[in-house]
């Protein structure tokens, strides 16, 4: 005997992507990477935010065409050296984890769309669950959406170098 109503376990709805969403988080991903760049658009132009300071994002422009543009975002963290209390031999602590994402800028319908992300080569709009790589149903959503956290944090915490030119 189960606990589970037999109409309920075998029959599984199939994910369907929420179009409208996806394509609203994309047009709003577009217009904060023009803010976060500031004409910072030609091939490898790089942009630097320091969140502190171990933390930072850099934003690569890796390609231009007319029409679209694809561009690397990737955390960078700076090692820290860690001391130990009955040492005073210092270590530096590993870091192995780097989210990076590759986004392809499409200018003609203003937006932007996360291609690739950390062991994704192709990020796919929807995903058989459970698969091979563990990939959740919605992963595309996601992604884009951790995009969208990223640029919000680097829009309102970031620091930039600027370089000021003197009026003469």
């Amino acid at each position: 005997m189960s606990f589970f109503p037999s109409s309920k376990v075998n029959s599984r709805a199939r994910y369907q992507p929420n179009l409208v969403s996806l394509m609203t988080l994309c047009a709003n991903n577009y217009f904060l990477l023009l803010k976060l760049q500031a004409e910072q658009t030609q091939l490898d132009q790089q942009r630097h935010f320091f969140i502190n300071d171990h933390l930072a994002y850099a934003v690569t422009v890796n390609e231009v065409t007319r029409y679209t543009s694809l561009i690397t975002f990737e955390q960078r963290v700076f090692e820290q050296k860690a001391f130990d209390q009955t040492d005073t031999k210092s270590s530096v602590l590993p870091h192995s984890f780097h989210p990076r994402m590759s986004i392809r800028l499409y200018h003609d319908a203003r937006m932007a769309e996360v291609i690739s992300s950390q062991d994704i080569r192709q990020v796919k709009p929807r995903y058989d669950y459970p698969n091979k790589h563990m990939h959740q149903q919605d992963e595309k959503q996601q992604i884009n959406q951790f995009l969208n956290e990223w640029l919000h944090l680097c829009l309102e915490h970031g620091q930039v170098n600027v370089n000021l030119q003197s009026c003469q």
